[in-house]
């Protein structure tokens, strides 16, 4: 038995992602140009409703990822703070970060390639909710946002699909505001964020590797 086969099939996780950052509503990151302003400060939650890691059940737990992106995103060199939901047990923290750090491969893999240093992990609670496109979340004390999808004409939220850029990468993403976006930059080395009005991000993703 290879290393391709002892990885393959190794992890399914589906949830929902709920991200918000520093540029403007809808955040040009996503389509390949450079961030409003020059750099980007974004925090990344993936929530993982259901799903398994090599065996591990991971089902009700999320990951978080605090950006400092320093140009443009496809560019990479960003320094990153990891947060693992503190109800995690040490089994379904390695799996979490074994998956969405790249370790595993499949899909988020090529996105955890952009970042260019973790500067660590520690563990928070978790509080993430979403109902009818508004929801709010809070990272411990390093994290707290308030935000609300876009919609269309037809009353239906606005979809960002086939984007050269994603945090969930082959699903549509639902981009927004947020009226409230606070995160602690201490440990990132960069500062204080408390703004409201700029972009936040919803979604589903499906995982698989």
């Amino acid at each position: 038995m290879t290393a391709t086969d002892i990885e393959s099939g190794t992890y399914v996780v589906e949830g929902r992602l709920l991200e918000v950052c520093t540029c403007k509503a809808v955040c040009p990151c996503w389509v390949g140009l450079d961030p409003d302003g020059g750099v980007c400060d974004g925090s990344v939650v993936w929530y993982v409703d259901s799903g398994t890691v090599q065996g591990v059940d991971v089902s009700d737990r999320g990951l978080a990822l605090l950006a400092y992106i320093p140009g443009n995103v496809l560019a990479g060199n960003w320094t990153a703070m990891v947060y693992v939901d503190d109800r995690c047990s040490e089994e379904q923290e390695k799996a979490l970060l074994d998956v969405f750090t790249g370790g595993l491969g499949g899909p988020i893999a090529d996105l955890a390639a952009l970042i260019g240093e973790v500067v660590g992990v520690e563990r928070a609670p978790f509080a993430a909710t979403v109902q009818e496109g508004k929801g709010t979340l809070k990272i411990g004390d390093v994290v707290e946002a308030e935000f609300e999808q876009l919609v269309g004409a037809t009353g239906r939220p606005t979809t960002l699909s086939d984007s050269v850029f994603s945090t969930i990468p082959g699903s549509p993403a639902y981009p927004g505001t947020a009226s409230v976006y606070r995160r602690s930059g201490a440990k990132l080395g960069r500062p204080d964020i408390d703004i409201s009005g700029y972009n936040s991000v919803q979604g589903h993703f499906r995982f698989t590797g």
